[in-house]
């Protein structure tokens, strides 16, 4: 599904919830299709926050204890955040940030869509690495840009093609 149009620049933090079993699948991401973009992904059971401002991208990894940490059908909580040529990633209570060393280029120029959960065959993201739309459950996505807060409403969002944005399967039973 999309988000409008979204304009990253200099700072802003995306929060949401999720619940998955599968290792792999696409968040949430924005690019312009040439250099800047933005993408949280989860990739082979870690999660990854990356950020391209035009001079190549920085990415921070969450790598859970346990491989299958992310992926056990509970819900797990992450917040992004970009602050110029920072980034912050925090999982569950858990911290990891990078930095560019470009510190001059820290404005991302994007004015596209925000695809969450995956996005359409011949749409180029910069901001990601893979391309498996998300499988699984996502709630409460906020979006805080200039201490201005929005809240996706899913039920109001446009659907994309193979990914169903008010499907939720069952957790799995409680062992």
């Amino acid at each position: 599904m999309t988000v409008g149009s979204f304009r990253v620049g200099l700072d802003v933090t995306f929060d949401l919830d999720f619940r998955t079993t599968k290792s792999s699948g696409v968040l949430l991401g924005v690019s312009s299709q040439t250099t800047d973009g933005l993408g949280i992904e989860l990739l082979d059971g870690k999660l990854l926050f990356h950020v391209d401002n035009g001079a190549g991208r920085i990415t921070t990894e969450y790598q859970p204890d346990v491989e299958a940490d992310l992926c056990d059908g509970q819900w797990h909580s992450v917040s992004a955040q970009k602050l110029r040529h920072r980034l912050e990633l925090v999982v569950d209570g858990k911290k990891s940030q990078a930095e560019s060393p470009n510190t001059r280029s820290n404005t991302a120029d994007t004015n596209d869509p925000i695809y969450v959960g995956g996005f359409p065959e011949g749409v180029k993201q910069v901001g990601l690495s893979g391309s498996s739309s998300f499988r699984g459950c996502m709630r409460n996505l906020r979006i805080t840009k200039a201490s201005k807060t929005t809240e996706v409403h899913f039920n109001k969002a446009l659907e994309v093609k193979g990914v169903q944005p008010l499907s939720c399967p069952a957790s799995p039973p409680a062992a």
